[in-house]
């Protein structure tokens, strides 16, 4: 309302009469303006809630690791000669059994033929021996040769005997040293390059002077070594004493990998192995997982990021990472009640599921929490909510 003033003053009309005209005019603005609105209704913020997501999921622990081959052949010459043919091309992949190399054989042949021939005259001496032993023993029975004859005659068919084993031996000795002039791919993987090349000496004997050829790594499955903490290790086996989870020390445990270049755990394998003792120097143990690699396109050597089950399952809230406010390290959100009052609610979180933010601890089912416009909600003050689903998954976040 306007406030009214009483009749001027006769003085102060006589000596300061525009000075009092303006002040008139002033206080007659400022009393005509209109009261000013509580400070409670300026104050309401606009804010988005939304439910958690309830899922029943469990957690994963994350590793780093390196590709490895289950199998690794280095392949040398197991006899001396010269080299015929290489038959692989350099880096490509082979099957058990494949010819690699041809050592020239010629000579190997040879002794195969002279041992064969060997064995043969063997034969006939056998022959003619037991022979000699069979009428010794008609001639003895008749007193017609003495024992001691008779006794030389079965030590010559035991003598002819033996050297018939001793002749066979030889050829099947011979044999070898022929068949390993072909020089075949023990294992199925990928070859190397050719470390020799035709018409060079190549030397074959049972130790590490032998000529290497090339190297042969299997490539499928593969394997992949990470190293867990001793932590970790110690979480994993109280997990498999109340019944949660699955441990490698007694079967498999699933596992999820992925390259340098890939999104997400596109690869599925199981963790079958895991070392007898912690490493003093590190703190942490070994362990193996194993993936299929039908296509060979995974080398030994890569590093790699593998995941494993961290928990046993059970239901988890899910919610926004942006609805998670920080408190000097603590997360905290906002929980909205029926009166439309917020609340300060310290959270325990964990690892992000399909863009989702796991809460442990802090939230209970249906409870609805602040998603958007966060810095402008205070503890036990009201807003103005517009309730919404939670995103499930986040959109451009692809389900692991």
């Amino acid at each position: 309302m306007c406030v009214r003033f009483g009749p001027p003053n006769p003085f102060l009309m006589t000596r300061f009469p525009k000075l009092l005209a303006l002040a008139g005019v002033a206080g007659l603005l400022a009393s005509c303006e209109k009261p000013a609105p509580p400070a409670s209704a300026q104050t309401i913020p606009n804010v988005t809630v939304a439910v958690p997501v309830q899922k029943r999921l469990k957690e994963w622990d994350e590793y780093v690791g390196r590709l490895a081959s289950p199998q690794t052949v280095q392949l040398r010459a197991r006899v001396s000669g010269y080299l015929d043919k290489v038959h692989a091309k350099d880096g490509a992949q082979v099957k058990a059994g494949d010819v690699l190399y041809t050592i020239d054989p010629r000579s190997y042949r040879a002794t195969v033929e002279r041992a064969e021939a060997e064995l043969e005259r063997a034969r006939t001496r056998q022959e003619l021996a037991a022979s000699e032993a069979r009428r010794a023993e008609g001639l003895v029975a008749a007193k017609a040769i003495s024992a001691e004859d008779f006794e030389q005659r079965v030590n010559t068919r035991r003598g002819a005997d033996a050297e018939v084993r001793a002749a066979a031996a030889a050829v099947e000795l011979a044999k070898i040293d022929l068949a390993h002039t072909e020089v075949r791919a023990p294992i199925a993987g990928r070859i190397s390059d050719a470390r020799v090349r035709e018409g060079n000496l190549v030397i074959g004997d049972d130790s590490n002077n032998s000529t290497l050829l090339t190297t042969i790594v299997a490539v499928d499955p593969i394997y992949c070594y990470i190293e867990v903490d001793e932590r970790s290790s110690l979480k994993y086996r109280e997990l498999y004493k109340q019944g949660k989870r699955a441990s490698a020390l007694f079967g498999e445990v699933e596992a999820e990998m992925a390259l340098a270049n890939e999104e997400g755990f596109p690869h599925r394998g199981v963790v079958d192995f895991v070392d007898n003792e912690i490493s003093p120097d590190t703190g942490t143990i070994r362990s193996r997982c194993v993936f299929p690699n039908k296509d060979s396109l995974m080398s030994p050597g890569y590093f790699a990021r593998v995941r494993v089950p961290g928990s046993g399952e059970y239901d988890a809230l899910l919610v926004r990472d942006s609805s998670i406010g920080s408190d000097q390290g603590r997360p905290f959100v906002f929980v909205v009640d029926a009166e439309n009052v917020a609340h300060y609610r310290t959270i325990e979180t964990g690892a992000l599921e399909d863009g989702l933010r796991i809460v442990r601890n802090g939230l209970k089912p249906g409870e609805k929490i602040v998603i958007n416009g966060l810095m402008a909600v205070r503890n036990s003050g009201k807003v103005n909510p517009q309730e919404s689903p939670m995103p499930w998954p986040l959109e451009g976040t692809a389900a692991k």
